[in-house]
């Protein structure tokens, strides 16, 4: 949560104060919804619930800081009650963020899609105007970026609130790392994955400008920290999780590069939600093949030990008869 409230602060910086209520709307959104889903499924509300907090600003960070607070609290409320449908916080199959992006995405597209250029404040119930494309969506439809290396470093790029400050997020993501709170196999695998595809098929002349690129539009490098790298949803092996991420990123880019969608990769994470589940399972089964064999290891050393000590025993037997 510091590394999001980090990303709302470069929000308020480039869009104001709008960007900040936004994120307060959905917090409230989803700590309602979430209550009122467990009392309907007669459970308790307890302090680990609060992690729908989390996940409402992250679907908050997603989306555009001009976005329809309505809009917005039907996309939190979507996510919570979705999540507790399909076995809440204990058994999570899908990031509810991503849920409910791709819920909004079906529904209202073209308020997700359309956004303000940067350092343009919109007030608190003013109706945004002069609304212009993502640099995701132009770079998916020509190729090319309008924009400068810095601008680009620094986020100050048409696009979601929180999910085109690259300097902000990879120092995110590396804190994240080194405090184990995120699955570094999944999060290796996606950047190993889009690198090599953005390497071998360009979507622009230069090699490594596609690569620069592809990594800092359509939410990427965002997901890839808050979506993919979810220890909730990736598998926990580094091993399994890694080809997890391998195998979103190759979708995702597919997908944008056949079909030019924006911020594929949110979609890829819940298609891929049944390719998790399944590494979960083998996971599991794994755990309890070892669990069987190092029983099976300690009960044979209980019974070499007690055939030892029936050995020591007899022959302190013989020596008190000698």
């Amino acid at each position: 949560m510091l590394t999001l409230i980090a990303l709302i602060i470069m929000g308020y910086f480039y869009y104001g104060i709008r960007a900040v209520f936004l994120c307060g709307v959905c917090v409230a959104s989803s700590l309602a919804a979430e209550i009122i889903s467990l009392r309907l499924m007669k459970r308790k509300f307890t302090a680990d619930d609060l992690t729908c907090i989390s996940d409402a600003l992250i679907l908050s960070l997603m989306l555009p800081a001009v976005m329809d607070y309505t809009i917005a609290a039907i996309a939190c409320g979507f996510a919570v009650t979705v999540k507790n449908i399909f076995g809440g916080r204990k058994n999570i199959v899908f990031s509810p963020a991503a849920a409910g992006y791709v819920f909004l995405l079906t529904s209202w597209k073209s308020s997700v899609l359309m956004f303000t250029e940067p350092h343009v404040h919109t007030g608190l119930f003013e109706k945004a105007t002069e609304l212009v494309s993502s640099a995701s969506h132009n770079f998916n439809t020509t190729g090319r970026m309008n924009y400068t290396d810095f601008e680009i470093l620094m986020g100050n790029v048409s696009g979601p609130t929180g999910a085109v400050s690259i300097l902000l997020l990879a120092v995110a993501a590396l804190v994240l790392i080194l405090r184990r709170d995120i699955s570094f196999g999944a999060f290796i695998g996606m950047l190993m994955g889009t690198s090599l595809l953005s390497f071998t098929v360009p979507m622009c002349s230069g090699l490594l400008d596609s690569v620069k690129y592809t990594f800092s539009t359509n939410m990427v490098l965002f997901a890839a920290v808050y979506i993919v790298s979810d220890k909730r949803v990736a598998p926990e092996r580094n091993y399994f999780s890694f080809f997890y991420g391998i195998f979103i990123s190759l979708f995702s880019y597919i997908l944008i590069i056949t079909t030019a969608a924006e911020n594929a990769i949110v979609i890829a994470s819940i298609l891929f939600t049944p390719v998790s589940l399944g590494f979960k399972n083998l996971e599991r089964y794994i755990a309890r093949l070892e669990a069987e064999e190092e029983a099976a290891v300690r009960r044979n050393l209980e019974i070499y030990f007690e055939k030892c000590r029936q050995k020591y025993r007899s022959a302190e037997r013989l020596n008190n008869d000698e």
